[in-house]
């Protein structure tokens, strides 16, 4: 399973990398994209292993693109018993689909795509694609690994640079700079990278040049130029000769990159620690995909054009795919539903298809920037012992999710037990507008304004409790089904 990052904290004025690969300047080039850009652009760039800058000119490259897209998606069960991995849908578009849109804006060559595991919807989806003129298939039978499906497709990969992606990886770099900076270095092989210790197994020098890759028992590199370990993203740019390093049959592209820099050749980590990275290798993982894409466009709730939705109760972030469904009378918290869920009753913190229902933990139904902190709170602390009626002995703790982000680095974290939840508001002891919005707050409960009701304070620690009104929007709950009186009434009910 891979990895989930955020914006990288930005180097102290002044400093210098440690190593060229950590490159501050390179990754200012190299980092998150910043949308489109032209067909040509000059930008000075710093090449690993050298001492001064370099002006290059990007420009729009004929490089072909191979996509892997052979695998089984035995973690993602029973969801790919219905879909591979690449047609998993994210808000209306299936991963390979959201990763071709990026990468043909950058690459103007052929598309190979190995095929197994249902290939036969990957066809269809292909030929009903905007690129199905530059697609090239190569089936596999039995699977071949990620460097045999590379030597497979030698016969449109031989004659220039190509980029490979794995299509079950949601990416966002500058693809345009890594491509020329591929170009530019002379490399054989130009690996995209994260800094995740938990998945680090490439092994490279200062110069962030490829020793080894570490498999149990079986990497043995010179100690004496390790320099750090990287976790490999799934991305890498290649000259064809990288091909000559490939057996024939099934092997690992790995195998290439040690053989490779053995004999001589650039094969290069380049460090993209701080753009976003998600390997969708189970439920978690993919939830986590689609809730990120909702919340980047600032919504909760996403509804197909060609779902079908009846009145229902919805909370949280709730996905309706094409060809889901949502019955009347349901309730909906939390939950993602895919081509062909029927859905009725009360479901959470759910994945719905059509014919399961997988249940995640509250903090996998979340955005990355929400699961990524997590807290437990002493219930029998006075701050919530009387809303949750819990005795002042009591040893019981709630596990608690961050849910909202407010000014002066405020938190807002959703506390459940025993049907009951509360939202906690913790600011800094500094914070002037505590004491100022708990005012706010009594002045329009006074007034007959529905905000949320106050119900515990600490004013020593800054902490506040208050009711919990749920997470969807007004705008969120009119996306769904109403008829013109239901509408009236829910905006009379606001101005009331």
């Amino acid at each position: 399973m891979g990895g989930l990052e955020g914006p990288p904290k930005p180097p102290a004025l002044g400093s210098a990398p440690a190593e060229p690969w950590r490159s501050s300047k390179l990754l200012a080039v190299l980092g998150a994209s910043k949308g489109p850009r032209p067909p040509a652009l000059a930008s000075r760039i710093r090449l690993f292993g050298v001492g001064e800058d370099k002006l290059v000119t990007m420009s729009t490259a004929p490089l072909d693109i191979f996509l892997p897209a052979a695998g089984l998606g035995e973690r993602l069960r029973p969801v790919t018993n219905h879909l591979p991995k690449p047609l998993l849908p994210i808000l209306g578009t299936p991963i390979i689909e959201r990763i071709l849109n990026r990468l043909t804006a950058v690459c103007g060559g052929k598309i190979g795509i190995n095929l197994h595991w249902k290939a036969p919807l990957l066809r269809a989806w292909a030929a009903a694609s905007p690129w199905h003129d530059r697609i090239v298939f190569f089936p596999e039978d039995p699977i071949l690994g990620t460097g045999g499906a590379l030597k497979n497709a030698e016969s449109l990969l031989a004659g220039r640079p190509f980029i490979v992606h794995n299509s079950d990886i949601l990416l966002d770099i500058d693809f345009a700079r890594l491509v020329e900076e591929h170009r530019a270095s002379g490399n054989t092989a130009t690996l995209v990278c994260h800094r995740l210790p938990h998945l680090a197994n490439v092994v490279i020098d200062a110069q962030g040049q490829v020793l080894d890759v570490e498999n149990p028992g079986a990497s043995r590199p010179d100690l004496s130029r390790v320099a750090d370990k990287v976790a490999y993203t799934g991305i890498a740019v290649y000259s064809p000769e990288i091909l000559g390093f490939l057996p024939a049959g099934v092997s690992h592209a790995t195998v290439a990159w040690v053989a490779a820099s053995k004999a001589g050749r650039k094969v290069r980590a380049m460090d993209f620690t701080g753009s976003y990275w998600n390997d969708v290798g189970d439920p978690t993982t993919y939830a986590r995909g689609v809730l990120d894409a909702l919340r980047e466009g600032g919504e909760t709730v996403y509804l197909s054009p060609t779902a079908r939705c009846g009145r229902v109760d919805i909370d949280g972030y709730v996905v309706l795919e094409s060809g889901s469904q949502a019955r009347d009378g349901s309730r909906l918290r939390n939950c993602i539903l895919l081509p062909g869920a029927d859905a009725s009753g009360h479901h959470e913190n759910s994945i719905i298809g059509p014919d399961y229902v997988i249940p995640l933990a509250e903090s996998d139904m979340q955005p990355s920037v929400h699961a990524a902190e997590t807290k437990r709170f002493r219930l029998s602390d006075p701050l919530f012992a009387r809303h949750f009626e819990i005795p002042a002995a009591s040893p019981l703790w709630s596990d608690a999710i961050l849910i909202g982000l407010g000014g002066s680095d405020r938190r807002y974290f959703r506390v459940r037990h025993d049907g009951r939840t509360a939202v906690v508001m913790e600011c800094p002891r500094e914070d002037p507008d505590f004491e100022r919005h708990l005012s706010y707050t009594a002045f329009f409960r006074r007034h007959s304004v529905p905000v949320p009701a106050l119900l515990a304070a600490d004013d020593a620690n800054k902490r506040a409790l208050f009711e919990d009104l749920g997470d969807a929007s007004l705008y969120a709950h009119l996306q769904l089904a109403h008829d013109d009186a239901s509408i009236e009434r829910i905006y009379r009910d606001v101005l009331r």
